[in-house]
């Protein structure tokens, strides 16, 4: 029989030795520290600014003026690819309309707030038309 601390030794080894594994950080290099870039837009006459770090660069890019106040150009006039250029508003509600209309009431539909509700109508209609179709086709068959 063995001795419960000769089985317990292994996992108290390697337990110690994943211990000082994860304590003690691995050698690393001396890298040099990293210049610090910062880019800034300025407008008309507007000096650059200056750091005061030694290890601090700043970039400079001048603007008119007159686009102080403005949207920026990436930002100005992006229209999608496939978008058409000038849509009626009439359009825009029909097609609003169509995207929607399986989530408004009586739409019979799993998705929206009132698309249950058109379950029973959908079924009675369904219902109405084959009793019609069904007297027609009793009707067909009894004319002389």
């Amino acid at each position: 029989m063995i001795p419960i601390d000769r089985m317990r030794r292994p996992t108290a080894f390697a337990l110690a030795a994943t211990l000082i594994l994860l304590v003690v950080p691995p050698a690393q290099a001396e890298m040099p520290p990293q210049k610090q870039t910062i880019e800034i837009t300025v407008f008309g006459n507007d000096p650059c600014p200056q750091s005061d770090d030694p290890e601090e660069i700043v970039v400079c890019a001048r603007l008119p003026e007159g686009d102080r106040f403005r949207i920026p150009k990436r930002f100005r006039d992006e229209k999608p690819e496939d978008a058409p250029a000038e849509m009626a508003w009439g359009s825009r509600v029909d097609t609003m309309n169509s995207i929607t209309r399986f989530t408004r009431p009586n739409s019979c539909s799993v998705v929206g707030s009132g698309g249950q509700t058109g379950c029973t109508a959908a079924m009675l209609s369904q219902w109405f038309a084959e009793r019609r179709a069904m007297k027609a086709a009793e009707n067909e068959g009894k004319v002389p």
